[in-house]
Order: C-alpha cells, then structure tokens, then sequence
C-alpha cells in the first residue's frame, strides 16, 4: 500500500493528510480518522442484504498499514467508529487490534456510536463526547455552538465529483478544510460520498492511490 502526503499549517500546527483517509498529528502522535462504521456489514447481511465478507477486513488492513507506518500512540476517532447493534464485526475488530496492546484509541462519540460502555472497555476504548487539544477541538459533526472553535470533524462523508470530456465524471474522496473546521473523508471504503455539499470558502484535497490533488 503506497501512502502519499501532504502537509498543512493549521494555527500554526502542521498536520500531514493521506490518501488513506486519514491524518497524522505529529505533535500528539496520534492517527486521526472518522466513520469506519464496523458492524455495517454484517448488519445488512443479519437483515438478508448479501455483502462480501472481505469490506471490512480491506478497511482494516488499511489502518494497519498506517499504524505501522506512522507508528501513532493514540488513534483519534471523530465518530462512527461503530454502525449499528453489537454483531460479529465487532469480534472481528477485538481480535484485529489485539496486535497493537500499547495503542490507545479515543472515540469520540458519532451518532452510530450506540454500544455498551461494557464493550468499550472490553475494547479498551475511551469514549468522548468531544475532545479538546489545542488548537483543535474533535467532533463527529461541527454545529453553529463550535463557531468559535476549530474543529475536526467528519459525518458528512465528503467528496469531488470530477467531470471530463464526453461526459465523464469521477468521484474521489476528500479532505475539505475552512477557516475554522477540517471534515475528514469516511475511513469506511463501504460508503458513499456527498459531491453536493462544500464547506463555504474551502478548499479540497482528494486524493487517488496514487496523488493527492488541492481544488
């Protein structure tokens, strides 16, 4: 797996995208990322949707790579790390990250995030309704009352919608980042992206296999 970057100054903090739907944060060693959403899988099969049994194991191949690049302390998860009840994903995510027993994950809270709190310390994970580490403050979705704040956050599954000659169009994930909020790609290969909504006076940074692209 090729990992590109490229880095940003936010408040004067320098945060490194990828495109692997992720950002590093030097500063705190910490890989941020949003809506995995595990357990959406298996959720559509236990309601007779057939989904291939490798989605989720691609995801977390993915993340594996970029823990053991980037060699993070903590991962920062800014909602939906969860989608639906307690199923067998969730087993499946317990056994996968038994591999990394020094790394500590932070939650913060999305509106999937509906688990036991017994799971989340099964899991050994710390859950927050928001987090604040200044300069950022972590949110799954950023409202009218972070106004005053910068924000990192995620929920809205961003994307560009390119369009070429003869009526060729392609859709890539990406990064849109204002004067006061960054929104993070969904993490999940398994979910759509929203072309039709863009951040007043943003910029976008999408990203392929290959490069990363500022619109």
């Amino acid at each position: 797996m090729k990992i590109i970057t490229e880095n940003i100054t936010i408040n004067k903090e320098v945060l490194m995208l990828t495109n692997h739907r992720a950002i590093y944060w030097q500063r705190e060693n910490a890989l941020i990322l949003s809506d995995i959403h595990i357990g959406k899988t298996a959720h559509f099969r236990r309601n007779g949707i057939p989904m291939p049994d490798d989605i989720l194991q691609k995801d977390l191949e993915r993340l594996q790579h970029l823990i053991l690049h980037f060699k993070p302390k903590t991962l920062l998860i800014v909602g939906d790390l969860f989608h639906a009840e307690t199923n067998v994903d969730m087993t499946t995510f317990k056994e996968w990250l038994s591999q990394f027993e020094e790394l500590k994950l932070v939650l913060i809270k999305g509106n999937h995030d509906r688990q036991s709190k017994k799971l989340m310390i099964d899991l050994r994970i710390k859950v927050e309704k928001e987090l604040n580490l200044e300069p950022f403050t972590l949110v799954h979705e950023h409202l009218k009352s972070h106004s005053d704040v910068f924000t990192i956050s995620g929920h809205t599954h961003p994307g560009v919608l390119i369009k070429g000659k003869g009526r060729q169009k392609l859709k890539l994930p990406c990064y849109q980042i204002s004067k006061n909020q960054i929104v993070l790609p969904a993490f999940s290969l398994f979910t759509g992206l929203n072309t039709a909504s863009q951040l007043k006076d943003s910029v976008c940074y999408a990203f392929t296999d290959e490069s990363i692209f500022k619109f």
